[in-house]
């Protein structure tokens, strides 16, 4: 069966290469160090994007001999495949020398060009409300759409990587869902990147589940972040999936950015006022935060791919309501 095959090549690839990439850390020099919000305690290797990567195209390369895409099919993820190398090696580029935040956006927005070139774009959706009817974006947005959500996506992942095995466990989960949406709408090809993509995380995932002997660094949120995103545009109504998915980290990440600006700093700074560091901070265990993250990733997932389009804007809107209040509350503690 391709689909089993090519997610235990991919898992039993990136076990392998992860003590690899952690050996090639501490020989380059390539270590998070302790300080500012990172508590860990001492030097850790950050190359996790390394093995990630080798063991996601090892199940492309398995999918495109097994199952080669079609049509249109092989046409958009042409775009998704170049577009990661783009956001791998800038994230690399990143994790050996740390970049401006500039450079970051510059990263962004090449990926969104490549995905734009090869039709990977935003340009329709559908109406969450009973009549379920499409509506198409202007034109001219597209672009600006499609770059606001792989950028966004690429950073919620980024910002989402704050304590072990959060942001590979939450990705793991939202790959699968991804793969079963795919596939029940008959994209088989496309189910099978998106489980190359789950393989590759679940076989990384021990290593960098609590306590972590090496973290993601730049390189793997970066790619998983715009694998993630645009895998998301490329079948209907995975937008709905995937902001249910990561609907807690989303959410997170529209808060930093307002109470950042509120308070007249770059939103762009990183600190420790993300939910993840509040729970922690606050003296809850890593391994019950990160669990719950999971929990409410898989079951709105569930929901995505079960609930008619009016259950998800609710769903949606009332979690997202539920994660304000939990993140204003947790401020109102802190004055």
């Amino acid at each position: 069966m391709p689909a089993l095959l090519i997610f235990t090549a991919s898992v039993a690839t990136a076990a392998l290469l992860t003590p690899l990439a952690r050996w090639l850390s501490f020989r380059w020099g390539v270590v998070a160090v302790p300080g500012g919000r990172r508590l860990h305690p001492g030097p850790m290797p950050k190359l996790g994007g390394l093995p990630i990567y080798g063991a996601f195209w090892v199940g492309v390369g398995l999918t495109y001999w097994l199952r080669p895409p079609q049509g249109e099919d092989a046409h958009l993820l042409t775009g998704i495949l170049l577009g990661s190398l783009v956001a791998f090696g800038g994230g690399l580029l990143d994790d050996f020398r740390e970049q401006p935040a500039w450079s970051q956006f510059a990263v962004q927005f090449l990926c969104t060009a490549v995905a734009v070139h090869y039709q990977v774009f935003l340009e329709v959706f559908t109406n969450p409300l009973p009549n379920g009817d499409e509506v198409r974006i202007w034109p001219w947005l597209v672009p600006l759409i499609t770059l606001f959500w792989i950028s966004g996506m690429m950073n919620t992942i980024n910002w989402l990587d704050g304590l072990d095995g959060l942001a590979a466990g939450v990705g793991t989960i939202a790959a699968l869902i991804f793969a079963w949406h795919s596939y029940n709408l008959g994209q088989t090809s496309i189910a099978l990147i998106a489980l190359a993509l789950a393989g590759a995380l679940m076989g990384f995932l021990p290593f960098n589940f609590w306590p972590a002997r090496i973290f993601l660094g730049s390189a793997g949120p970066y790619f998983l972040g715009y694998a993630l995103a645009t895998l998301a545009i490329i079948a209907p109504a995975k937008i709905a999936t995937a902001l249910l998915v990561m609907a807690v980290p989303i959410m997170d990440v529209a808060w930093q950015i307002i109470d950042r600006l509120r308070r007249g700093q770059s939103p762009f700074r990183g600190d420790r006022g993300h939910l993840h560091f509040r729970l922690s901070d606050g003296g809850l265990p890593t391994r019950p935060i990160v669990l719950s993250y999971y929990a409410l990733a898989l079951a709105f997932g569930l929901v995505a791919i079960f609930a008619p389009g009016l259950w998800k804007l609710i769903l949606l809107v009332v979690l997202g309501a539920a994660v304000f209040s939990l993140l204003i509350w947790l401020k109102k503690r802190e004055l």
